[in-house]
């Protein structure tokens, strides 16, 4: 291998590394809310007001990460982030009140959405400059380490104890970034762009992109949170079983987020997000009409297929944006595109009351017709002619 062979394979491991710390720190916080619930006595209701407070504080960071981006260049905005996100689950860990504790999880919450901006950023910045996607495998890491996160940390947690385990987390993942930063990509921001207003685009694209992305979102949340209640309360199966609803969307996800950059790459990447559309709305349709609790899992399995590529050739096209500063134009998005994994909970949870999750599935399944529509945008997210 060439030595710029070997420099591109280094910032792309670098950047690998910091999706999964990302994930890793974010599953540790699933099994860490219920230790922090008993710790602190609160309540359902009280809890779910943090997880809300998580969503906000992520939303309100990524656009002055977006920024910072488009000013400093992705590296110097990953690498603040990075550092400060680090030792959040030991701030968390650490709040002695429910409202000490409201104020960390809003920041942790920024964080990791000051840092998701940042690394998708730099990702699309090691693709330019390979030609070569990676931005769905570098979410198939994140993945991984999500997996890692929740796995091994309610284990951790029982028997170290939750303090020990944010520290040792803590020490994994900035062991990790001690190894990744000197080989991070460090890209600059055009001059045009440096010193650019903060301001909103005036252009349509990134919104309409931000469109692609929500409606992309949406049903990756809906089954998340909903799959197993939608497989025990409607369909009957026990509580074992209904756990496998999300667990199969996320296994086949994570494979074909490994799989997604050499897809991409050889079809385009309007072809792979309008096949990735069509699988998923055929897994969402077979799960809304499955007759019995397997053949729904195996709908929400396919469903996985389809989504897994969605988001990240949405994030890609993005960054490459003609006119517009890669960070603003990724911060818009990755901001809509996450908003439908706040919103999607509270609002398939009112519609529940009113109709069947059944009913639900095969909406959101003609909901993946908006970035069918608009698939025709991801076009600049190739690296060659054509789409």
């Amino acid at each position: 291998m060439t030595r710029a062979g070997q420099a591109g394979s280094r910032t792309r491991w670098a950047v690998s590394a910091l999706f999964f710390c990302n994930g890793l720190v974010v599953g540790s916080w699933a099994p860490k809310l219920p230790a922090m619930m008993a710790r602190l006595d609160i309540s359902e209701s009280v809890a779910g007001l943090l997880v809300l407070a998580l969503g906000v504080g992520s939303i309100c960071l990524m656009p002055v990460f977006g920024a910072l981006v488009a000013r400093r260049g992705s590296a110097h905005a990953v690498r603040l982030a990075a550092v400060l996100f680090t030792p959040s689950l030991v701030w968390i860990s650490l709040a002695p009140s429910p409202w000490a504790a409201a104020a960390t999880v809003l920041v942790f919450g920024g964080l990791i959405g000051g840092m998701d901006v940042a690394m998708n950023a730099n990702a699309v910045a090691v693709e330019r400059a390979r030609r070569r996607a990676i931005m769905s495998s570098c979410h198939g890491f994140w993945s991984l380490g999500g997996l890692a996160g929740a796995g091994i940390g309610g284990l951790a947690i029982q028997t170290l104890g939750e303090l020990t385990h944010a520290i040792a987390v803590t020490l994994v993942v900035a062991a990790i970034l001690a190894v990744a930063f000197p080989h991070l990509l460090r890209d600059s921001p055009a001059g045009e762009h440096r010193h650019q207003p903060l301001r909103l685009p005036r252009t349509p694209l990134p919104y309409l992109i931000g469109v692609m992305a929500l409606a992309s979102m949406i049903p990756e949340g809906a089954i998340l949170d909903w799959a197993a209640v939608y497989l025990q309360r409607e369909m009957g199966a026990p509580l074992a079983l209904a756990g496998w609803g999300f667990a199969a969307c996320a296994g086949t996800m994570a494979v074909m987020r490994f799989l997604g950059d050499g897809i991409r790459g050889r079809f385009g990447a309007v072809r792979t997000l309008r096949v990735s559309t069509l699988i998923a709305m055929a897994g969402l349709a077979l799960a809304a009409m499955a007759p019995v609790p397997w053949a729904a899992i195996a709908g929400f399995g396919l469903a996985g297929i389809g989504i897994a590529n969605m988001v990240p050739i949405a994030f890609s096209a993005a960054g490459n944006v003609p006119g517009l500063a890669h960070g603003v134009g990724l911060s818009v998005v990755t901001t809509m595109g996450y908003s439908g994994i706040l919103l999607a909970p509270g609002t398939i949870g009112f519609l529940a009351e009113r109709m069947s999750f059944s009913v639900i599935y095969l909406g959101l399944s003609l909901l993946l017709l908006v970035p069918l529509l608009l698939s025709r945008l991801a076009q600049t997210a190739d690296f060659r002619g054509g789409g």
